[in-house]
């Protein structure tokens, strides 16, 4: 699995005028079952991809924390929403809530995250492959196929799948 994490962002960068062109023509003219294509393709993945063997999103990005997201995760580590965010979190540019670094610090040696029950709903959603009117998450998934090799095997299955 670490040998195709290593080789993912080379993978990626090969792919991306290419990936770029399905996308814009994809938003163009999304197919009628798009998502219901994008859920068969994301469940069939996921019965081959363990996760917990990879945690490269969890190593190398973090996600946007949203207010429910601090409120939620503060409540589980019984502290108030500003001690959560003061000891955790920062402002980005765009002024989103992020980790104030990566790997992400709830993630554990063995890839499992010490807050799973109450993770983000960023880290749920993740790699967002299964989301409804996909085409329009385009730009996220150019970045995604970089970082999950999940989300670049779904992206090259669509592409077999969905003649544009």
């Amino acid at each position: 699995m670490q040998d195709q994490i290593n080789k993912l962002p080379k993978l990626a960068k090969d792919k991306h005028k290419e990936n770029k062109t399905f996308f814009t023509k994809l938003k163009k003219k999304p197919p009628k079952q798009l998502d219901y294509i994008m859920q068969e393709l994301h469940d069939a993945e996921f019965r081959r991809t363990d996760c917990l063997e990879c945690a490269n999103c969890c190593k190398t990005t973090g996600p946007l924390f949203t207010d429910k997201d601090i409120t939620r995760i503060a409540k589980f580590f019984k502290m108030k929403p500003q001690q959560f965010t003061e000891q955790f979190l920062r402002l980005d540019e765009e002024n989103d809530y992020v980790l104030q670094s990566v790997p992400c610090t709830f993630l554990g040696a063995d890839n499992y995250c010490s807050i799973y029950e109450v993770r983000p709903k960023a880290c749920r959603e993740f790699p967002h492959t299964d989301r409804k009117k996909f085409q329009q998450i385009s730009n996220l998934t150019l970045k995604n196929v970089a970082i999950c090799p999940a989300a670049f095997n779904i992206v090259e299955a669509m592409k077999e799948r969905i003649k544009i």
